[in-house]
């Protein structure tokens, strides 16, 4: 189990650390939303899905797209803008997709991907399915009435639904207790009925053995959905490849707790250390030939610009 987690929780490091050095040189032409610090929710949840679960995530979704199984060439291109990417170079960073691996598609307005996967999972108990959708939304989107309205429902319907809030404190520049008057995400879900919890400290551990436990229940018992709050942090900016504590609006101090906690470290620590480096080996070339196979790749065409548009019949 180790070894997974720790394949999971490194490739998404380095792919991260990767865009954040070729950033400045403009071959990204997308901005970037990083998810380092906060890798340990989606690879612990992603852990305890089934190949055929889907998962609707946001902006800062690169973590949530590689733990699913995402495309990583793919993902790559369509930062750089090309048309090997997964939105064929139309939609950047905050809109990956790949139905394959079950990731439904992320989204840069916040709070609207929670009535999609509220929508698929309907679908998929009208359909009798056994399969069940993951929501994945931060701390800002339950501000959101989209969010509340999706939370009566899944509970009304009882839908096969897993909702995950990564709570990292902050909506952009704002710190949750300058928005909420009452810190009580996870109590929220609890008035709707739905069973509910709190991970303080982003252990991926926890976070895998808590989704493995509400899946199943999901799943197999009908009994509706359960919702998760995962607090975790943000290491880098809001938006972009720095770090930000000059900003005057956190402190370092405050994110040194988070980082000597750092779940990397820690899983790695639990592997030997042979095994940890073929990991490492293997997804350094991994990084290596999705980041050529990018700039290797062509821009779209011109007839591109209005594909994909509409539907058409």
């Amino acid at each position: 189990m180790y070894d997974r987690f720790y394949r999971a929780l490194y490739c998404i490091r380095r792919v991260e650390e990767e865009i954040a050095r070729i950033y400045p040189s403009d071959d990204i032409k997308s901005p970037v939303h990083l998810s380092i610090g906060q890798e340990a929710i989606s690879v612990g949840i992603c852990e305890a899905l089934r190949p055929d679960d889907t998962v609707f995530g946001t902006y800062r979704g690169h973590a949530l797209y590689l733990a699913k199984g995402g495309d990583l060439k793919k993902m790559i291109a369509e930062l750089y803008g090309k048309a090997t990417g997964v939105a064929k170079g139309k939609g950047g960073s905050m809109h990956l997709i790949d139905t394959n691996a079950g990731v439904m598609g992320t989204s840069a307005v916040v709070g609207t991907t929670i009535p999609q996967a509220i929508g698929y999972a309907y679908a998929m108990k009208l359909q009798g399915k056994d399969c069940i959708v993951a929501s994945f939304f931060g701390d800002g989107a339950t501000e959101e009435g989209s969010f509340h309205e999706s939370l009566n429902f899944a509970a009304l319907k009882k839908l096969p639904i897993l909702f995950v809030c990564e709570n990292n404190f902050y909506s952009i520049h704002i710190h949750q207790r300058d928005r909420q008057p009452m810190d009580n995400i996870y109590q929220r879900a609890k008035d709707y009925g739905i069973p509910s919890e709190r991970i303080e400290d982003s252990d991926v551990t926890a976070v895998y053995t808590w989704a493995k436990e509400a899946a199943e229940r999901v799943r197999g018992y009908g009994s509706g959905p359960e919702f998760l709050e995962c607090r975790t942090y943000r290491w880098m900016e809001h938006v972009g490849p720095n770090e930000d504590f000059d900003k005057g609006y956190r402190s370092r101090v405050e994110a040194e707790p988070w980082i000597a906690a750092d779940q990397l470290v820690q899983v790695g620590e639990r592997l030997d250390a042979n095994v940890r480096q073929r990991i490492e080996a293997k997804v350094e070339e991994e990084i290596r030939d999705a980041f050529e196979f990018a700039a290797a790749s062509p821009f779209p065409r011109d007839e591109e610009l209005l594909k994909d548009l509409f539907r058409e019949s």
